[in-house]
């Protein structure tokens, strides 16, 4: 495992601090105990603005949407849904024509207007196994738990299933399970091209590469990354949702990604351990990581991959 930062991840592991059986749990209600329980759920009036401005507060990629009545789901919004408003995407072609591209108007809009009605949820007696299925089945990265009266009690994500089975996967390596395919940018594209990319292609996050003067060699060499997350920070930070008026908002949507990206990247490679990858995850406070050989950007290794490894145990 290899950080420029020089986490000794080999010598930080504390494999006896986690109790697992050797295959994923098939009792039911298993995954409560991994599950948070103490859910920050928000209602369906409350501004697109202010939604953001909650998950960067409690640092969350996605907020179910509850009725404040009966506390039943009614829908769930993620960064990504963010990003594809920020990015002119979809959603935000739901609601512009209200305000003729009037930017600040449309951010004030109910966060109704974004969210993913079509939510899937699992009972909280469900079993981790289940849970494992269903996530990887329909590529979603969290579901909400709910009673018997489809009341949110709690909610689940690859991150916390992923965690829950660090020191069960010493025998899986990296390059066993990474993504080859990655989907790559330069430190010039600006947010908004950087949140369609990510929207049109499912990521949530982009290594930035470049920085050779042979091309070929440029669209490999690892510069930095940049996450849905780190963009949604930076849009707050620069009160976007707060003080700007439509042209300046323009503007700052046109901000490179070498402004705001990562450089001191931490990275993985290919022989290292899913076991060592989880461990990473847990002390870095990320959820994916470019897998690098000789400099050159080989592959990317999430969550969601973890996921497929702990489905074959």
């Amino acid at each position: 495992m290899k950080e420029k930062t020089s986490i000794n991840l080999r010598k930080s592991m504390n494999r006896g601090s986690v109790e697992q059986e050797t295959k994923i749990h098939d009792k039911p209600g298993e995954i409560m105990k991994i599950a948070t329980s103490d859910v920050v759920s928000i209602p369906p009036s409350k501004s697109i603005k202010d939604t953001a401005k909650v998950m960067m507060e409690h640092e969350f990629r996605r907020l179910p949407i509850t009725d404040p009545g009966s506390g039943k789901v009614l829908g769930i919004v993620t960064v990504m849904d963010i990003l594809d408003f920020f990015g002119g995407g979809n959603k935000f072609n739901i609601i512009e024509k209200k305000y003729e591209d009037n930017f600040l108007a449309a951010i004030n809009e109910p966060v109704r207007e974004i969210m993913s009605r079509d939510v899937i949820s699992l009972s909280s007696k469900s079993s981790i196994k289940e849970v494992v299925d269903l996530m990887l089945a329909k590529q979603i990265g969290a579901l909400p738990l709910v009673d018997g009266d489809d009341k949110l009690v709690g909610i689940v994500t690859e991150r916390d299933i992923a965690l829950s089975f660090a020191g069960e996967l010493d025998e899986k390596a990296v390059h066993d399970y990474m993504t080859t395919k990655v989907f790559t940018t330069t430190p010039g594209t600006p947010i908004e091209s950087a949140c369609k990319i990510m929207v049109r292609n499912g990521l949530r996050r982009i290594p930035i590469v470049g920085g050779e003067a042979d091309i070929s060699k440029a669209a490999k060499k690892l510069l930095g990354i940049v996450t849905s997350t780190d963009i949604i920070r930076f849009l707050n930070a620069k009160e976007l949702f707060d003080n700007l008026n439509s042209n300046a908002a323009s503007k700052v949507l046109e901000t490179k990604l070498s402004d705001i990206m990562v450089k001191d990247a931490v990275i993985a490679e290919p022989e290292d351990s899913i076991n060592e990858i989880c461990e990473l995850f847990k002390i870095s406070n990320i959820g994916g990581v470019p897998v690098v050989r000789d400099n050159d950007v080989v592959g990317i290794i999430t969550e969601r991959d973890i996921l497929r490894a702990i489905k074959n145990l």
